[in-house]
């Protein structure tokens, strides 16, 4: 009975392939159609032969390996056609087409063999695993085409592909359960032989309604693909070695298959876990299996995500900014650097914790360089071939640190935004035309991001300050009032003050109070115009000695250095930008230790130092709130003295450098021009 209805189930899938390989003759000119015709064609030779000489008989095992060598070829004619690389899915299909032309092979070996028992029979043992593993090799195959191919033609492939992993499913089922029962399930195999019945009419309806046989595909299905090319082989290889120590025989012959399943299953283990090897593998297969490195879309819809997750604050946006262009190049790290007076500061680090950047990152030349786009690969720089004018804009701290790789730039409308230094990848290669097209692309659309991320600090920090304006319109009008009894009392002194010496030194003491509330009011005035007096030489002993004067009765000031110390500057904006600094030092240090001023000389600068023995700052702080108006760690405080002492010296074409850590205090310089002398004249 179960031999009658074996041939029976086969006999009728051998008459609906038949058919439908003829129905589509029609579509003979066509290469993918042409596939699915010869498939068909010996998908129903492979049933008739069942049919007629049963499912152990080694002519249908052949014609069942013939079978599934045309399906592979039916998958490789649809990858053609697909429109994408699928030269990395070439060694894939290279190993499935050898499991199935080896078990042919093996299926010929065992025609001269007589023995049925499979368990017993090495070569036939063969040939059921490489079966096996062939199931499993094109479920995985199909499933990975499906999942790869675009939305949008699925609805093509749909129907062929399902058919053919029921098809697959059903023979790895039935050789599963042979192999546990050690001979050939009759039942089963009438079963598969229905199952390949009701698939013709699946097929047929799928050739109507994709006569083209096109489908689209992402680089996705590549990678999956040589992973499983990878699997199998290694699967195959292990399981014939197996098999072929077992049947050298002893006393051990029946404990070697599973010790070498084991042995193999560490030896995966251990490499798969070393991102090295992955990172080693990913640069490999990139290299040498696709004519382009990237998968532009997968790239673009990766960088673009990174970016818009949401985040809390601008260092935030910085740290997503860091990690999109790293990405790109699988860097584990990099830095992002901001254009300043004197070259870059450094911004926020997004892996990479053995980096130890300054503050103050230097470069001049470099942010020059790097306004023109230019991407900087930094290996070549530091070898005795390599540019030396190049490398003479690099920052020392850069060049020094071998773990650095490679600077993008972040161009917006011809203007520097910044920088990211990247960290060497754990495998390093020489960066090519892609990369750096990639990279330069990558970099000017995160340099608008930073630039609306600041656009949009600047309308805030505007808003902040109308409303501090407002605020302060209440305090101008009570300035003035005082203002104008002062100025009263100042004449009722000249008139009618008994003793000169009093009068005169009230007179002294009410005009320059009524000076500095007039100047103070017209600072505070929205209609002032701001106009400021000429730098010229300024001895900056005279102006560190009158500021410590001033703050000597509320703590202890020390000036040292002596006189000799010139800059060009302008006296009252020096003061104040000075003042500013002396106060903020004073509120920073305990009651008992002195505030220093000193006067310095570096190069062509010269400076004033103001060093405290306080608390000292984070370099998170320094970067992100130090120098931002109203951000203050003072009860009650406004948070503008930083603010509007950077300001001011940035006014007069100076700078002003920090060096401060957590409990070490900080001492902050204001740099200016240096200065000669005026030569005097001498009357003769």
């Amino acid at each position: 009975m179960t031999a009658l209805a074996l041939a029976w189930s086969h006999a009728l899938a051998a008459v609906l392939f038949m058919g439908v390989a003829v129905w589509q003759a029609k579509h003979w000119r066509d290469r993918a159609a042409r596939a699915v015709i010869v498939a068909c064609a010996l998908t129903g030779v492979w049933a008739a032969v069942t049919a007629s000489a049963g499912v152990d008989a080694p002519a249908s095992q052949f014609a069942e390996s013939v079978r599934n060598f045309a399906w592979l070829t039916f998958l490789y004619a649809l990858l053609r056609r697909g429109g994408t690389e699928y030269r990395s899915l070439r060694a894939l299909y290279s190993v499935l087409f050898f499991a199935a032309g080896a078990t042919a092979v093996i299926d010929l070996l065992a025609a001269v063999d007589p023995t049925r028992d499979l368990p017993t029979t090495w070569p036939l043992v063969s040939a059921f695993a490489l079966r096996m593993v062939f199931a499993v090799g094109v479920l995985v195959a199909v499933h990975n085409l499906y999942t790869a191919t675009a939305a949008g033609a699925r609805a093509g492939v749909g129907l062929p592909l399902a058919a053919l992993g029921v098809l697959w499913g059903i023979d790895l089922t039935f050789y599963a359960l042979c192999w546990t029962q050690g001979s050939w399930v009759g039942e089963f195999a009438v079963a598969r032989g229905v199952v390949a019945a009701g698939l013709a009419p699946l097929m047929a309806l799928a050739a109507a309604r994709n006569t083209g046989w096109t489908i689209r595909l992402s680089r996705t299905v590549a990678f999956r693909s040589i992973g499983l090319v990878t699997a199998l082989g290694y699967l195959s290889a292990v399981i014939l070695s197996a098999y072929a120590l077992q049947s050298l025989g002893g006393s051990w012959s029946r404990a070697i298959p599973p010790l070498v399943l084991l042995a193999a299953a560490l030896v995966v283990g251990i490499v798969m876990l070393s991102p090295e090897t992955r990172a080693w593998a990913h640069v490999m297969l990139t290299k040498h299996l696709f004519a382009h490195r990237y998968d532009y879309r997968a790239e673009w819809l990766r960088f673009t995500d990174t970016l818009g997750i949401p985040g809390a604050g601008a260092a935030a946006l910085e740290l997503r900014v860091v990690k999109a262009v790293a990405d790109i190049v699988q860097s584990p790290g990099g830095l992002l650097l901001f254009p300043a007076s004197d070259g870059f500061t450094t911004g926020a680090r997004w892996g990479w914790g053995a980096l130890t950047p300054p503050l103050e990152a230097g470069g001049a030349d470099l942010a020059l360089r790097l306004a023109t786009g230019r991407i900087i690969e930094l290996d070549p720089l530091r070898g005795e071939r390599g540019d030396a004018d190049e490398a003479a804009v690099i920052p020392e701290w850069i060049l020094s640190d071998t773990s650095a790789w490679a600077i993008v730039p972040l161009v917006h409308f011809d203007r520097l935004a910044g920088a990211v230094l990247l960290e060497r990848p754990l495998v390093a290669r020489a960066l090519d035309w892609e990369d750096f097209d990639l990279l330069r692309l990558a970099g000017r659309q995160v340099a608008s991001y930073l630039a609306e991320a600041n656009a949009q600090e600047a309308l805030s920090d505007a808003a902040r300050f109308d409303e501090f304006n407002r605020r302060f319109a209440f305090i101008m009008h009570d300035i003035k009032n005082l203002v104008s009894q002062l100025t009263l009392v100042t004449r009722n002194a000249e008139r009618h003050a008994d003793k000169p010496e009093f009068r005169a030194d009230m007179i002294a003491t009410l005009q320059s109070s009524t000076a500095r509330m007039n100047d103070l009011l017209a600072r505070l005035s929205q209609h002032n115009t701001g106009k400021t007096e000429e730098p010229r030489v300024v001895d900056l002993a005279l102006v560190a000695g009158t500021v410590g004067q001033g703050f000597r009765a509320r703590h202890p000031v020390v000036v040292a250095g002596g006189r000799g110390a010139l800059a060009l500057a302008e006296p009252a904006r020096l003061e104040q930008a000075l003042s500013h600094l002396v106060a903020n030092a004073i509120d920073a240090s305990p009651s008992n230790e002195p505030v220093t001023v000193t006067l310095v000389r570096r190069g062509a600068e010269a400076g004033i130092e103001v060093a405290d023995k306080g608390p000292g700052m984070t370099a998170d702080f320094v970067r992100g709130s130090l120098f931002r108006p109203f951000t203050s760690t003072k009860a009650g405080g406004f948070g503008v003295g930083a603010y509007e002492a950077r300001a001011l010296v940035s006014a007069m074409g100076g700078r002003i450098g920090i060096v401060t850590s957590p409990g070490e205090g900080t001492r902050m310089t204001i740099w200016l021009p240096g200065a000669e002398p005026v030569p005097t004249r001498v009357a003769a």
